[in-house]
């Protein structure tokens, strides 16, 4: 078999799903989008998606439909590509087009392989990093900001042939890099958005105002060492984020001087991506949930699996979670809350 003998459904017609179906149906894949409403998979059926940025400008038409029971003939890949808060709901719709022996490929921010294979009715899930920017415009106008690749692998760090045409037919959107320690990549990924992302919807600003603050630089410390401790309780490797930031590295040393190092990275950090606006700061500004419980929120439930204390973690989990529910204001004032005031000083 090769990769194009392969039939696709993507699952979420957002920045990443519908970039993604539209390169690779470009490059000759069989490839089904399901989108949320039957307006966009209409527009994308007839005019087709726009894509726009770093990889060139076309339009391409595929076949999209806004309900699952519309969809014949089995698939045997779903490149699962909605908001990791609708991801079960919308994985269970699609099941039955999906073949007894289809791979799932998790295409969601933070770590949602557990629930994934929970709900996957014995269905492998292949976990996968999205190391390329997108946004959408409108429906159906996509532009991607940023080149970089996938990473994909089985959560059990086995590789086979299932997986290498999976890697194969992605390649049309930006390199794939495959790896037996996929929890590792994910798990990187996850700490610098536990870091930028939440804290970002905490405070409603910027991430260069934000990272100005020394007070949230030292928040943003602390989410890294909780986060390690975790993660050796787990004995998971933490991979180096973007084969630049070493986690571990990154929090080695107690003096000033290696606290000033760490002040002056994130400062950098802060400077180089400072019109970056949370993207979970994005979703609560539209009234939508975030994805908080598998950023923070995984590191919490895990540091009380593994009887790890994460106070800071916790408490951001917590503040977003009342954002959410309407019991708090997106503003830096959160803080204030009695748990920082370590990090006043």
């Amino acid at each position: 078999m090769e990769s194009r003998d392969l039939k696709f459904l993507v699952l979420g017609a957002g920045a990443i799903g519908g970039i993604t179906a539209a390169f690779m149906k470009s490059k000759g894949y069989d490839v089904t989008l399901l989108c949320r409403s039957q307006k966009q998979a209409s527009q994308i059926s007839g005019s087709g998606i726009k894509i726009s940025g770093v990889g060139g400008e076309f339009t391409r038409k595929i076949e999209a439909y806004s309900s699952a029971s519309e969809i014949t003939g089995n698939k045997d890949v779903i490149l699962h590509a909605t908001k990791a808060t609708d991801m079960i709901d919308a994985l269970k719709s699609v099941l039955p087009v999906l073949s007894s022996d289809g791979i799932i490929v998790s295409l969601q921010n933070g770590i949602c392989e557990d629930e994934l294979e929970a709900a996957a009715e014995g269905r492998r899930v292949i976990g996968c990093v999205t190391g390329w920017g997108a946004t959408m415009e409108t429906g159906g106008v996509l532009t991607m900001t940023s080149t970089g690749d996938f990473i994909m692998g089985y959560p059990d760090g086995k590789t086979d042939d299932q997986l290498l045409l999976v890697a194969d037919a992605l390649s049309s959107v930006v390199p794939v890099k495959t790896t037996g320690n996929i929890m590792g990549h994910l798990y990187s990924k996850l700490i610098i958005n536990s870091c930028i992302t939440s804290l970002g919807a905490v405070c409603g600003l910027y991430l260069g105002e934000m990272l100005r603050s020394a007070k949230i630089r030292r928040i943003f410390i602390e989410i890294i060492n909780e986060a390690v401790m975790v993660a050796d309780k787990m004995d998971l490797n933490i991979e180096v984020f973007g084969g630049r930031l070493d986690f571990r590295k990154f929090i080695e040393g107690k003096g000033a001087l290696a606290s000033l190092k760490r002040h002056l990275m994130i400062r950098m950090i802060g400077f180089k991506y400072r019109r970056l606006k949370s993207s979970s700061l994005q979703s609560l500004e539209r009234g939508r949930p975030t994805e908080i419980d598998y950023l923070n929120g995984y590191i919490v439930r895990n540091g009380m699996k593994y009887n790890a204390n994460v106070p800071v973690n916790s408490a951001i989990t917590g503040i977003i979670h009342e954002i959410e529910l309407g019991k708090r204001k997106i503003t830096p004032e959160n803080f204030n809350d009695p748990v920082f005031d370590r990090f006043s000083i």
